[in-house]
């Protein structure tokens, strides 16, 4: 039997609980939870949207590969 990963819910459960008890594992399931709540948004929208071209993927695979910043978008 493959391994499911867990759904939103359950993740969302467990990082909100790691956090609570200062769990060490918790940034590391809140950002698996941040991971999955993009994907399920991004195949929503993929979904709804004609075929991207290959520059238009690059692009965006370009923001997902740049390293995060402390600053805010307005």
């Amino acid at each position: 039997m493959a391994f499911a990963a867990p759904g939103p819910r359950k993740l969302a459960a467990r990082a909100g609980a790691a956090a609570k008890h200062k769990h060490p594992d918790a940034d590391e399931l809140r950002s698996e939870l941040a991971a999955e709540r993009i994907a399920a948004y991004v195949e929503k929208v993929l979904a709804s949207a004609p075929p991207l071209t290959n520059d238009q993927r690059d692009r965006l695979a370009v923001l997902l590969r740049r390293e995060p910043t402390s600053e805010v978008a307005a």
